[in-house]
């Protein structure tokens, strides 16, 4: 068993002082997982629909699973009845289907807006400007199955860190806009190469993989 999974969840913790890890779980197979668990860590990310559905059915049933990556409308109803958030809303058309299915799952579920802030078209998310119109029509449609706590975002995949700081500093400020008023508690951004900038940047949330898997 790897246990330097294990003392890489550790150290990272002590790094990361008071914000939430979530150990992306993707391409990782069940004996890694099961050392994460056996490490006392319960909040595990996927960006693929059948491949988390596959390992809740394997995994200790006390696991939260977030929903990281991109989410077809199609695959929304395998995941409702037991996803723990879903972080990678970027429409009213997938919101509307989320709520659906909660609704049949008889849950409330909890969600991110992703907004694009990077300069990568290949990136998902809602355009920084067009958002107040996506959330005023989320608002709007009372939509009580669902409900948003945040927002998601991806920084530029560079070097140049002060162009990270930037994109993340604005998606700081779009979340502190909305935050109070909303009673929002979550601004999910920060991956394995760059997370320190994002919670110098304020995230609350980072989703780290590699840097949790290797061996160093």
């Amino acid at each position: 068993m790897a246990h330097f999974i294990c003392e890489n969840i550790k150290q990272l913790k002590q790094e990361i002082g008071n914000t939430q890890l979530v150990a992306v779980s993707k391409y990782r197979n069940i004996a890694e997982l099961e050392e994460v668990y056996a490490c006392g860590h319960r909040d595990l990310g996927e960006n693929r629909v059948q491949e988390m559905v596959d390992k809740y059915h394997t995994l200790p049933k006390d696991i939260r699973w977030h929903l990281i990556g991109h989410l077809q409308t199609n695959k929304v109803k395998y995941i409702a009845p037991f996803v723990h958030m879903i972080h990678a809303v970027d429409s009213l058309k997938l919101l509307r289907t989320i709520n659906k299915e909660a609704k049949k799952a008889d849950r409330i579920i909890p969600f991110l807006f992703q907004i694009h802030i990077a300069e990568e078209d290949s990136k998902y998310g809602i355009n920084p400007l067009e958002f107040q119109e996506i959330f005023e029509g989320y608002k709007s449609e009372n939509l009580i199955n669902v409900k948003c706590v945040g927002l998601m975002g991806m920084a530029t995949n560079t070097p140049n860190s002060n162009q990270v700081k930037q994109e993340f500093g604005q998606l700081k400020a779009l979340y502190e806009k909305y935050k109070q008023v909303n009673n929002w508690h979550t601004l999910s951004m920060g991956m394995s190469g760059d997370y320190a900038i994002a919670i110098d940047s304020g995230s609350t949330t980072i989703r780290v993989g590699s840097k949790l898997f290797e061996d160093s």
